[in-house]
Parts: structure tokens; sequence; C-alpha cells
């Protein structure tokens, strides 16, 4: 009879454990989640997924207290769960690649929703970035899905990181013209453009002598969204200029002698 009496102890403790372990569980997830919104340097994606893991952490020691107390060797289990694991994790290494890759996007951040990257051999805007991949929209209106194991791996270039950029612009003139008439032209054009940052240094200097042409580097900086604006109409700007001038922009030429 005592039997009797030891099993329906164990199931009343087993009973608590289990009830304590649920609310515990949800408790730490709660805590985790409003921890994640209430800070602005962790990704709510992130804090999702640690709250979720925490969770089944606590189930999971809370299923083995429990085996423990009916008198189940958990020692045994573990291990085969153990080398389950591994066995899974052989199977789905790549996509574990993309998850272990995923959380690291998460927690250092080296781009948000909204940035223009290059990252993984694809460019694009960044829509959403998962556990598993990043979600890029290209100037096209393309969808594209990169695995996120893709993009950690490799160099990633944010164009969205700094509200300035640099306009880099290289103009070729012919060998006979005057130089320094060529960068008053220049600078004209510059002092014309009200989109220029006027507490940048402007660069206008010859920078090659090519086989063609004497080659001038213009460097200017803008605000982020004129850059493709600025970087285009300064281009023509400066050839219409250079026509108005009657500055010779050279090209290759090839000659061919008939023998």
């Amino acid at each position: 009879m005592a039997w009797w009496l030891d099993l329906i102890f164990d199931v009343i403790v087993a009973g608590a454990i289990a009830v304590i372990a649920l609310a515990l569980a949800s408790f730490v997830k709660a805590q985790i989640r409003s921890f994640g919104r209430r800070s602005d340097r962790f990704d709510e994606t992130l804090m999702n997924f640690l709250a979720t893991v925490a969770r089944y952490a606590v189930l999971v020691f809370a299923a083995i207290f429990i085996l423990a107390r009916f008198g189940i060797q958990t020692a045994s289990l573990i291990a085969v769960l153990g080398a389950a694991g591994i066995a899974i994790g052989l199977a789905l290494q790549g996509t574990l690649s993309n998850l272990a890759s995923g959380l690291m996007l998460l927690a250092f951040r080296p781009f948000n929703t909204g940035d223009y990257v290059e990252a993984g051999g694809k460019s694009g805007t960044v829509t959403e970035i998962s556990l598993f991949t990043t979600e890029l929209t290209t100037p096209d209106n393309v969808q594209v899905f990169v695995p996120n194991r893709d993009v950690w791996d490799g160099p990633i270039t944010n164009y969205s990181a700094h509200e300035e950029r640099r306009v880099d612009l290289v103009l070729g003139v012919g060998y006979g013209a005057n130089l320094k008439e060529v960068e008053n032209v220049i600078r004209g054009v510059l002092d014309a453009e009200g989109r220029l940052h006027d507490d940048k240094p402007v660069f206008v200097k010859v920078t090659a002598l090519g086989d063609s042409a004497v080659e001038f580097t213009v460097r200017v900086w803008v605000a982020r969204g004129d850059y493709f604006d600025v970087k285009c109409d300064l281009t023509a700007a400066l050839k219409e200029a250079m026509d108005d001038a009657g500055i010779d922009i050279p090209y290759p030429t090839r000659t061919i002698v008939n023998g």
C-alpha cells in the first residue's frame, strides 16, 4: 500500500513542478520580450527567438526533474538526445548556419531595414531581416532573398550608413586645353549646384595624364538621398559647360593604316 502513497506523492510533486515550470517559462519569455521592446539596442525578432529558446529550456529542465522523480535514468536519455541533436545538426548544417548568421546579423546590426546594401553578391534595399534570410528589393523592384550565411560570411557594403556621401567624377580634356580655364569652368558648374554641402571641401585637381586626355578629378559632398541625382546632373552640366567654353573632351580613337 505504501507504494501507492509514494506514487500519488510523486504525481503530486510532478504536477507541482509542471505547473511551476509552465508559469516560470511564460514569465521568463514575457520578461525577455518586454526587455527587447524597451531597448533600442536589440532587434525584436532576435529577442522573440531568445524568449522562445529560454521558455523551452525551462520546460526541458522541468521534464528532466519530473522524469528523475519517477526513477527514470535521465543520463542515458540526455545522451540519446545529444546524439540525436548532433545527427540533426549535421543533416541541417546549412540551415543552422543560416540561423547562426541570422542571429549575428540581428545582434550586431551591420544594416537596418530600409538601408541600401551590397551583401552576399546582391545589392538592394533591405526589406526584412529574418532568422534565415535577408530580403532585398533591387532598384528595378525585384524581390531577392539572400541566405544569411552568404550575407555574414562576405563583405557587407552599407550605402545608407552615413547621412553624407562623396560624389567622385573624372573628366578628361584635351592636351591643348588651358588647365586653369578648365578648372574655372568646373568650379563655375559646382557653384551653380545648390545641393552641395558648403561645409565640406571641394576637390578639383589634375590627377592623371592619360593616353588621350588630361584627367581632372572632382570630389564633392552631398546628402545621401541626393547622391545619384547630383552625380548624373553634374556629369551632364560639366559636358555642356565644356562645350560652351570650346574645351575639347577627347575620346579614344584608332587609326588603321592599310599597307
